[in-house]
């Protein structure tokens, strides 16, 4: 039987999903990340299959969401995107540790997956912690640089009154390089990767994670088997079926 336990791990609310008779061995893991102005519960359909399929899964609230929500308006909350994208990077890990100081998981076994900004917070991950085995992203986007640009242009063009001086949305780009997996693609290092993609997707562009794909193939030679882009020709801003049977089906081969 599958539990699902609301607690809080490395002081963030979270979603542990397990099988009872499992709850306290050394699992395979598998953290979840939701998208932008979503929540963790929106994703249980996930941890309840993997958690079926034997892995102990964990849900976060990011930053300003579900739990955490801290009343920001609309504007306030587009503003803090990307500082929430960068915090949640750092919580993966601090939950991971947790988990490991509690014998919970077995560190050689671990997958990262999320949707949108579930999807960009992954590829930030690989960029930055080796010991992620495998991963999925689904509507994300590994090009930071050239989305942060998109953003702000995409906010002026709104009539978005932006609260940084040019020198400070330069300072703010900078920061968030190392994060940025299409600079860095070797730090791939040939891992497991499902990218998952809608070709009439209007809020992340397909155009960011193809290209990538692209850029990435080469160094999956001889390791064809760990690299897969599915495009949907008809999706939108929204998983399909396809991709959620997809994402289990991924971590069930290589995690």
């Amino acid at each position: 039987m599958v539990i699902i336990e609301k607690e809080t791990v490395a002081q963030v609310p979270v979603l542990h999903v397990v099988k009872k008779e499992k709850r306290e061995e050394r699992l395979p893991f598998i953290l979840f990340i939701h998208g932008f102005t979503s929540a963790k519960e929106h994703n249980l359909h996930f941890g309840y299959l993997l958690a079926e399929a034997g892995y102990r899964v964990i849900l976060p609230d990011a930053l300003h969401h579900g739990e955490r929500d801290s009343s920001l308006s609309d504007r306030e909350l587009q503003l803090a995107f990307w500082n929430i994208v960068t915090r949640t990077i750092t919580e993966i890990k601090k939950i991971k540790e947790e988990l490991e100081l509690r014998n919970l998981i077995q560190p050689d076994r671990i997958g990262l997956a999320g949707t949108s900004m579930g999807g960009i917070v992954t590829f930030g991950a690989l960029a930055v912690y080796p010991w992620i085995k495998a991963a999925v992203s689904l509507m994300g986007n590994p090009m930071y640089e050239a989305f942060f640009d998109a953003l702000i242009e995409t906010g002026k063009k709104m009539g978005v009154a932006i609260p940084l001086s040019d020198e400070q949305l330069k300072r703010e780009k900078a920061r968030l390089m190392k994060y940025d997996l299409s600079r860095q693609p070797e730090k791939l290092a040939g891992r497991p990767l499902l990218i998952w993609h809608g070709k009439c997707d209007q809020v992340v562009p397909y155009s960011y994670t193809y290209e990538f794909y692209e850029q990435i193939k080469p160094l999956y030679q001889g390791k064809e088997e760990n690299l897969k882009f599915i495009s949907d020709d008809t999706a939108g801003h929204k998983v399909t079926r396809e991709a959620f049977l997809e994402t289990v089906k991924w971590f069930t081969k290589h995690v």
